[in-house]
């Protein structure tokens, strides 16, 4: 393989500037522009540190998929700031971010950066498709595990995990997910959906936990043989197992679709290659820079693609 296409999940790299670069980092006219300086600031310390040749910004068109909460109500519902009949629910986000949002996508649009999204799905299906369809390496740059079932060694697809931090960056393999988990990363939907996630309002199957979940895991290889096991009165397995398996029946039946990532939606064709900007591109890159007071964070983004200035 040639070439290396680095996926941003990037609603979650701006929530991560947001909280991490002071709010009092504002615009000549007083908006907060923390949270666009961070994320530009991550990018260029991304590109410079792995060169990828493509880079797309993978987007939240609709952050709480409908067809996701008909499966499981509980899905983010701890997150949602206000439900809307028929359309997509507005997510818990501070003012303060909200309104750097569009300066965000204009800055991405100003450096060439593709904005790719999908209507009905999150950043993380959009994410799961180009890695599945991609002719080159690939980077997903994420700080949400649930990304760690797309890892795959012989496709030559990795996770830059950003849980701890741009200084603490963790390359996620597949040997990486066998160390931490006890399974391979083909099994982590599986695992992820046993385990459950308070923070996707996942509840998981009650009593199983990381170990128990990996455990079934390498006896069964899959949710499917754990289940066929469960109900297998000739399989060995403890009867307080079949039982936690039995009374989670209906999250079961419904579960894996939600947790695994979609990876062949029907994306906008798009330009993912990234490189210097000249010329007309250059000049108004700058004057947004400007504009809204990103003054060393465009420069250090656009040294690290290349360009002159």
């Amino acid at each position: 393989m040639t070439g290396r296409l680095m996926l941003l999940d990037t609603a979650s790299l701006y929530f991560r500037a947001f909280y991490g670069v002071p709010d009092t980092v504002k615009a000549p006219d007083g908006t907060p522009v923390n949270a666009v300086r961070g994320l530009l600031d991550i990018i260029a310390r991304l590109v410079a540190d792995f060169e990828p040749t493509e880079l797309v910004a993978c987007w939240d068109v609709d952050w709480r998929p409908r067809w996701r909460v008909e499966l499981i109500p509980s899905y983010k519902a701890h997150r949602v700031a206000e439900l809307v009949p028929g359309g997509s629910d507005v997510e818990q986000t501070p003012e303060a971010l909200v309104v750097q949002i569009p300066v965000i996508r204009q800055a991405l649009d100003a450096l060439g950066i593709a904005i790719v999204g999908a209507a009905d799905y999150e950043a993380d299906d959009v994410i799961g498709t180009l890695a599945t369809g991609a002719a080159t390496l690939v980077d997903i740059v994420t700080g949400d595990r649930d990304l760690f079932q797309l890892v795959d060694d012989d496709a030559g697809v990795r996770v830059i995990y950003t849980a701890k931090g741009m200084s603490q960056l963790e390359l996620i393999t597949d040997d990486v997910i066998e160390s931490k988990y006890g399974i391979v990363p083909a099994q982590y939907a599986a695992f992820a959906t046993m385990r459950g996630d308070s923070s996707d309002g996942l509840p998981g199957v009650p009593g199983v936990g990381e170990k128990t979940a990996a455990g079934l895991l390498r006896e069964f290889g899959d949710l499917d043989g754990i289940l066929e096991a469960a109900e297998d009165p000739e399989t060995p397995m403890s009867s307080t197992v079949r039982a936690r398996f039995a009374a989670a029946s209906d999250y079961l039946a419904v579960a894996p679709r939600v947790v695994a990532v979609a990876r062949d939606l029907d994306l906008p064709s798009f330009d993912p290659a990234i490189g210097p900007l000249a010329g007309d591109r250059l000049a108004a890159a700058l004057e947004l820079a400007d504009t809204w007071g990103l003054g060393g964070s465009m420069q250090r983004v656009l040294k690290a693609l290349g360009t002159e200035v």
